[in-house]
């Protein structure tokens, strides 16, 4: 027998005295990542580097950053955390999913009761005890004739895609700390080159300096002055080496390791030749692959299904029901066809007067759902910004290590004269002190635009999302690139 035809006949003539949904609608568009201007730093022409690729510290050439990012991405805590999320969120879909099927219970009950006669007639004498037992099989079934089972279970699928893909993001965003702060401790190291190159040439300085006063050619002030500046130059190689200390140490932890492995690590090799080089072109669409971006897509797509869970709620439910099983007051009897016991049929539930919940539900969901929208759309302009600012930076830092190179050779031919001079008496130690603080200046400054070019390009992989390219989960989850 169809009842499904009936089924709807009788809801539509109840639909009536549903609850109106009148004027609740989301307000908010998702952007096309392809329909934003990316401006000029996306869309100028630059050299082929042929990215992005995954694994993109690899090109780098340090093998003790190859481990030390495996090891983050394998040991980390906040991303085993992720990856529980993604197995809770799995545990919720399966529930979620358990709705759109039948459920069937068994339940079982033999119960002594001990009735008084106050409790049931004052014209008994005394109290009666009987057995009320019973053994049921119940099945029941929700039709979802409004979607509202699917439409959870699809959210719930959904969610669980957001929190697969949000795994990758967090994995994007260690590896790019742990090669940010590998970065950190290489620049350390040069500053401490530069440093103890300093201290050198002070202490080559202080020994002229000396030469010249036994000579006579020379002022004891002299002397003074060259050893004046040699503690200071030694605090800072002190202060270089805590800073290379405490780096090892977050090198460490980011790898979910303790202090004692970060003291392990040896100085950087980094091999930044290539690295570097910005590629042919970078189309606006490619940021809609980063994974914060289509785990957000994902968050739409779930909050979209609450909306639809929150309609269907207006109207009626429509559920089969049906047992069977033996029901008896005694034992000796309970197992004869006499205590069998079934029914089947429909049960319908209607909200008549519920004081406004839902749509106090709708316009909640609906509103969620707008500010998942407008979060991927913060999201998606926020990824341009990332990719243009660190693009600029690049080209600007490129330029700025060229001309610091110059500055940097015109310093160092500058310091050569005024020792050559101060040797031979020719020059007072105020010139090689001047030309000597020029130079270390400009060696610190390269020291630092290096570090900052490979800071800069860890930066715009991580914004690129390190090469991540999902196309499943793009077609899936909206359709947009």
């Amino acid at each position: 027998m169809n009842l499904r035809p009936a089924l709807l006949a009788m809801s539509a003539l109840l639909l009536q005295a549903c609850a109106g949904m009148g004027g609740i609608a989301p307000q908010s568009r998702q952007l096309d990542p392809r329909g934003l201007d990316p401006g000029a730093a996306l869309s100028a022409p630059q050299a082929d580097a042929g990215w992005p690729q995954p694994g993109w510290w690899k090109a780098y050439g340090d093998p003790q950053l190859d481990a030390l990012v495996d090891t983050a991405l394998a040991g980390n805590p906040d991303l085993r955390i992720a990856q529980a999320r993604v197995r809770q969120a799995a545990g919720q879909s399966a529930a979620a999913g358990a709705a759109t099927l039948p459920e069937v219970d068994g339940s079982a009950g033999f119960i002594r009761t001990l009735q008084t006669r106050e409790e049931f007639s004052p014209s008994l004498i005394g109290a009666y005890a009987y057995w009320d037992n019973s053994a049921l099989l119940k099945a029941s079934f929700d039709l979802d004739l409004w979607g509202k089972n699917r439409a959870t279970a699809e959210g719930a699928l959904d969610a669980q895609q957001a929190a697969e893909v949000n795994v990758r993001a967090a994995g994007l965003t260690l590896a790019a700390a742990a090669v940010q702060g590998y970065v950190q401790l290489d620049a350390q190291y040069a500053l401490r080159d530069v440093a103890q190159a300093n201290l050198e040439r002070q202490q080559q300085v202080l020994d002229i300096a000396r030469r010249r006063y036994a000579a006579g050619l020379g002022t004891e002030l002299e002397v003074t002055e060259a050893a004046t500046v040699l503690p200071e130059t030694q605090a800072q190689l002190e202060q270089i080496d805590e800073a290379i200390a405490l780096q090892r140490h977050q090198l460490a932890a980011l790898a979910g390791e303790g202090p004692g492995d970060g003291d392990r690590l040896a100085r950087p090799a980094l091999h930044d030749g290539a690295a570097v080089d910005l590629p042919a072109a970078i189309p606006a669409g490619l940021v809609g692959r980063r994974p914060d971006i289509v785990a957000q897509r994902w968050a739409v797509e779930a909050a979209g299904k609450d909306i639809a869970v929150a309609r269907a709620r207006f109207y009626p439910d429509v559920n089969l029901v049906a047992f069977a099983g033996l029901e008896g007051l005694s034992f000796d009897r309970f197992f004869q066809n006499s205590a069998t016991t079934y029914g089947a049929g429909p049960a319908l539930t209607l909200p008549v007067f519920e004081g406004g919940r839902l749509r106090g539900n709708l316009q909640a969901q609906t509103a969620a759902y707008d500010i998942a929208v407008e979060t991927y759309n913060r999201t998606v302009i926020a990824a341009l910004q990332q990719v243009s600012d660190q693009i600029a930076s690049l080209r600007s830092l490129q330029t700025q290590l060229q001309r610091t190179d110059e500055a940097l050779a015109l310093a160092q031919q500058a310091y050569h004269q005024a020792e050559l001079g101060f040797r031979a008496g020719l020059s007072d130690y105020l010139s090689v002190l001047n030309t000597q603080g020029e130079l270390l200046a400009q060696q610190r400054s390269r020291a630092q635009i290096e570090a900052r070019r490979l800071a800069a390009h860890t930066a715009l992989m991580q914004a690129l999302g390190g090469g991540f390219d999902d196309t499943a989960a793009d077609a899936t989850a909206g359709g947009q690139p």
